[in-house]
């Protein structure tokens, strides 16, 4: 059962790299007024989330997969780092932590704003 466990965490990691692949931390603002990432994919906070803390792992980070970078990264005004459980960084606006939304296809696509009451589209 354990093997099972572990194998289903490495899954979980792997398919959330995987989504993320390609996704810089570089963030901009839309032309429609919110955060994108490198790829013009839209940036998303959760309402669960403490400032300077991420409250989304496993399942939830599997659906909503953080915004990182390494450590080297050049960060505009307002942007931070925090440092996840497995020691990754994610992008943070104002201390709230940015998410990716599976569900989002292509640039532009807002399909994770008011999910559960909870997510929002992120705005500078």
């Amino acid at each position: 059962m354990t093997r099972f466990l572990t194998l289903a965490a490495a899954l979980t990691v792997a398919a959330t790299a995987a989504f993320a692949d390609g996704h810089s931390g570089m963030v901009k603002t839309s032309d429609a007024g919110f955060l994108t990432d490198g790829h013009d994919m839209t940036l998303y906070t959760f309402d669960k989330d403490k400032a300077g803390q991420s409250n989304c792992y496993g399942q939830c980070a599997k659906a909503w997969p953080p915004l990182l970078v390494k450590s080297d990264a050049k960060l505009g005004d307002g942007f931070t780092t925090i440092t996840r459980k497995n020691g990754s960084l994610q992008v943070a606006y104002n201390d709230q932590p940015l998410y990716l939304w599976v569900k989002d296809k292509k640039p532009g696509d807002i399909t994770g704003d008011g999910v559960k009451g909870v997510w929002h589209i992120a705005r500078p």
